[in-house]
């Protein structure tokens, strides 16, 4: 298996550091306003990841944090009036409810910031004490850059580069412009914590540093993962406040998903492209949100629209063709599965995709020429005497794969059809059989009004829902 690292910006070979032991951390979501299509990506993907992980024999632990403290969260509850405590749990709650929604599992651990304060206190008292940090006249502690000879090395620039390319708000209480908090002190009414330089609140970065290594209990993990867009600076400091208390290595692996657009621009309130889960779900279904992200490898950009969104419902479709077929070939059978090379060859070919840097485009491919040469296997085997259990199989695996790996909800293929239903599909066979095409094709087209859509093959009627 192979993982594009950003480290090194290239493909190595997967290994953990610890047997089969993989410990995965990946940022998590700022709980000050319900979560986005953006945010949904990350979240799916990178359990999409996990999924697969296990899948392939990994015994994975995966921390995913939430940052409950920060500016955005203390403007919300000023602009609302509540207690910052009020809207990040409010906010929390809605952020389990799309997980769910989504069908995206939650983290072994989901840490909060606010319950490991004393973690980020000891871990700054550390750099103070190794020289790597400062504090200043009233509170603030920052984290002196030039101090940790390797700042850049994930972002690729040097300190004076760095300098050149980024707009950096200047304070003349830092050593240098690109110094990071690590620990702010609380103005008069916002949320404040005690600490030797006073009553204040964490960084950002040193959540990220403190959480991961605590809750997966290491200092170097096998996997950090989270969007291009926190390379700089977020990822760039975690690993100089790390490395530099630890003496080691943050992060063997580092995993950056591309960004998101809604209708070829950056999402924003003020253009009205804007969208969060709870509003993509209410137009769309979580599995038409996933299959759009499984479209594109993790790590390309990409572009949210009515287009694409209308391309993933139609190939969900062909999944509830099949899948509704062979659940009608399959009914009242005590089918035993039986392989056929067309089925391993393809689940080979969903594997060999994935062990290519998570290549969920390539995988895709391969579950629906899957897909396809099984519809073709119903067609035109129908008198092979391993019939039924090839089918079975089949059927089996690529629920296996759309399911288990990728999170999919898909029909339910034991869906009971109502009385009325199974008396009109009756009805239509016997009217195929006494060769009454008018009123077959009458028939059909009722069902298709009521939700169930008709189709004759070598096998027989069969049937889905619409």
């Amino acid at each position: 298996m192979q993982i594009y690292n950003s480290l090194s910006g290239k493909k190595e070979n997967f290994s953990p550091l610890v047997g089969n032991d993989v410990k995965m951390y990946t940022c998590g979501v700022t709980v000050y306003d319900r979560s986005h299509i953006g945010h949904a990506r990350s979240l799916y993907i990178f359990d999409v990841i996990r999924r697969y992980l296990k899948f392939r024999g990994f015994n994975v632990t995966f921390v995913r944090n939430i940052t409950d403290i920060d500016d955005k969260i203390i403007d919300r509850a000023n602009e609302t009036k509540r207690p910052a405590r009020d809207v990040s749990e409010e906010q929390i709650r809605h952020y389990y409810e799309d997980l769910k929604a989504l069908n995206v599992l939650p983290g072994d651990v989901e840490p909060k910031a606010t319950d490991n304060i004393p973690e980020m206190i000891s871990h700054i008292q550390g750099l103070l004490g190794k020289g790597f940090a400062y504090a200043i006249p009233g509170g603030d502690v920052y984290f002196d850059v030039r101090a940790f000879k390797d700042y850049g090395k994930l972002s690729g620039q040097s300190i004076d580069k760095m300098h050149e390319a980024v707009r950096i708000e200047k304070d003349s209480r830092k050593k240098d412009p690109l110094d990071f908090v690590l620990w702010k002190a609380s103005k008069p009414g916002e949320p404040a914590w005690d600490s030797p330089w006073g009553k204040g609140r964490p960084g950002w970065h040193i959540e990220c540093s403190c959480m991961s290594m605590k809750h997966l209990a290491t200092p170097t993990l096998d996997i950090h993962a989270g969007g291009r867009d926190l390379i700089f600076p977020h990822h760039e400091n975690e690993i100089a406040q790390s490395e530099a208390l630890t003496g080691t290595r943050f992060a063997k692996y580092w995993i950056h998903h591309g960004l998101l657009t809604v209708n070829g621009q950056k999402m924003s309130k003020s253009l009205g492209n804007f969208m969060t889960v709870q509003e993509a779900l209410s137009k769309y279904t979580a599995d038409e949100i996933k299959m759009f992200f499984l479209f594109s490898h993790y790590a390309s950009n990409i572009d949210f629209s009515e287009e694409k969104i209308l391309e993933a419902r139609k190939a969900l479709g062909k999944f509830d063709v099949l899948f509704w077929r062979a659940a009608e070939l399959l009914k009242g059978r005590q089918a035993e599965p039986v392989q056929a090379g067309f089925v391993s060859k393809y689940k080979h070919e969903f594997i060999e995709a994935m062990d290519d840097d998570f290549n969920t485009p390539k995988a895709l491919a391969a579950l629906f020429n899957l897909l396809n040469d099984t519809n073709t296997y119903i067609d035109q085997n129908s008198d092979d005497p391993n019939y039924w259990g090839v089918i079975y199989h089949a059927v089996d695996i690529l629920e296996s794969l759309a399911r288990g790996i990728f999170g999919l909800f898909l029909q339910e293929k034991d869906k009971e059809l109502s009385p009325e239903l199974q008396s009109l599909l009756d009805e239509r066979a016997q009217a195929r059989e006494l060769k009454n095409f008018k009123r077959s094709d009458e028939l059909r087209a009722l069902l298709k009004e009521k939700g169930v859509a008709v189709e004759d093959g070598k096998a027989g009627q069969t049937w889905r829902w619409i």
